[in-house]
């Protein structure tokens, strides 16, 4: 089944899918508050796709001409036995990028493991810097931790190394320009995040509110030179702005204030199986339960190519005549 054609994977709005979000898990061993409840109820085991049907969705995608495959959760590193899986993503003929999104707690003890296998992207949440502050967003993290792994990583010289930050009104939004500076010295892409609204979390009774990205920009243009960057060099829906004219790079992801539906280039797979066509909408399929039937690559890759002509053309998020999206962010994959 092998594919030739670099457009294999194009939506009925001429949208070109080359970028696939691949969940492990929907278990953490933080419970961040815009990312899940404080008490959570996880998959059953048995639900949970295994790594071997893991690594067969991903070589499935890769053949209809994926190009980049990040791993997410929950948080991916605590999957037992999960480097075995990015071995097997790493070996994959013609996969240009391999990414993970972690929380940064494991990094030590697995870095040097995910750049053997081949990872060339990592991403790293971390939403402050004030140890405080950051078991209050996280509920269970401790920032030693996630320093600690930050700098273990930047010690394997991951081609790529960017820091994940999600800002919300009242609780880290005078954290900016600390984060920003944070990454400057270490010479480290950083990206600022609006708050996804998904699953119904909240923070002492009270819903969390982003931060616009323009708010953001503004607030760090007012003491840095900023470029923006015309044609970013990676997919995804951050738009770039390269700060001081140095190396690092500001991303600003604006699901509310700057709707990036129009160029979307990706699907989310989530650790049940799911092929979550809009991380806004509900529509989805059951790859697992394809796999579990008795699929062959063939079989599975036509499902794709038909599923994805139900992709939607937007998410709903800003529309208050649509229902909310139910699904917690860590069932979301990322």
């Amino acid at each position: 089944m092998q594919e030739t054609a670099a457009t294999s994977l194009v939506d009925r709005f001429q949208r070109r899918i080359n970028y696939v979000r691949l969940s492990v898990t929907d278990r953490c061993d933080f419970r961040c508050t815009y990312c899940m409840a404080e008490d959570m109820t996880f998959l059953p085991r048995r639900d949970v796709l295994t790594l071997e049907e893991l690594a067969r969705i991903a070589r499935v995608f890769v053949r209809l001409g994926v190009a980049k495959l990040r791993v997410t959760g929950g948080e991916p590193l605590i999957r037992r036995d999960v480097c075995q899986l990015f071995r097997q993503l790493g070996a994959l003929d013609g996969l240009e990028e391999l990414a993970v999104t972690t929380n940064g707690s494991q990094l030590v003890q697995h870095a040097a493991a995910l750049r053997a296998a081949g990872v060339t992207t990592i991403n790293i949440s971390l939403d402050t810097l004030d140890p405080g502050k950051f078991r209050a967003l996280t509920r269970t993290g401790n920032l030693t931790d996630v320093l600690a792994g930050i700098e273990a990583a930047r010690a394997e010289n991951f081609p790529r190394m960017r820091i994940n930050s999600v800002i919300l009104r009242g609780n880290n939004e005078d954290d900016v320009l600390s984060l920003l500076d944070f990454a400057l010295a270490r010479e480290l892409d950083i990206a600022f995040i609006e708050e996804m609204p998904l699953g119904q979390v909240n923070l002492a009774g009270k819903p969390l509110e982003f931060v616009a990205s323009h708010d953001i920009l503004a607030t760090i243009g007012s003491r840095h030179g900023l470029r923006e960057e015309a044609a970013p060099r990676h997919g995804g829906p951050a738009r770039y702005w390269q700060v001081d004219g140095g190396p690092t790079r500001l991303g600003l992801i604006s699901p509310h204030s700057n709707n990036f539906c129009a160029s979307c280039n990706r699907l989310r797979v989530t650790a049940e199986g799911q092929l979550l066509l809009c991380l806004g909408n509900d529509h989805a399929i059951s790859l697992r339960d394809l796999l579990r039937d008795g699929a062959t690559d063939a079989e599975l890759g036509e499902a794709i190519r038909t599923a994805l002509m139900d992709k939607p053309e937007q998410h709903v998020f800003a529309q208050p005549d649509q229902p909310q999206i139910m699904r917690f962010m860590n069932a979301s994959g990322g």
